[in-house]
């Protein structure tokens, strides 16, 4: 079987609200998590239970997600001005 290359490069990665999207996820977990919780007793009569605290762990887990992204739009900010500072302080062509 022949090695496959690719024919083109891999485009650039899609960038859009990521903080948003996530707290919006983690909002709609957490909200699942409350809505359910008033039912537990229903959830349990029928072996359920691990629905409520899937949606809790989701709540978590996304806790976790918004302080991973908020770090990372910070990182990729920090890296974009310091590269523009660079390229002020030198002269055209030398890069």
């Amino acid at each position: 079987m022949a090695k496959w290359t690719p024919r083109h490069e891999a485009p650039e990665p899609l960038e859009g609200p990521v903080v948003p999207t996530i707290i919006g996820g983690t909002l709609l977990w957490f909200v699942l998590f409350l809505a359910q919780v008033p039912f537990y007793g229903w959830f349990e009569d029928r072996d359920l239970t691990w629905w409520v605290w899937t949606c809790l762990a989701g709540a978590g887990l996304g806790l976790i997600g918004i302080w991973y992204v908020r770090g990372r739009d910070a990182a990729i900010r920090r890296h974009a001005e310091a590269r523009a500072a660079d390229q002020a302080g030198e002269p055209d062509g030398a890069h």
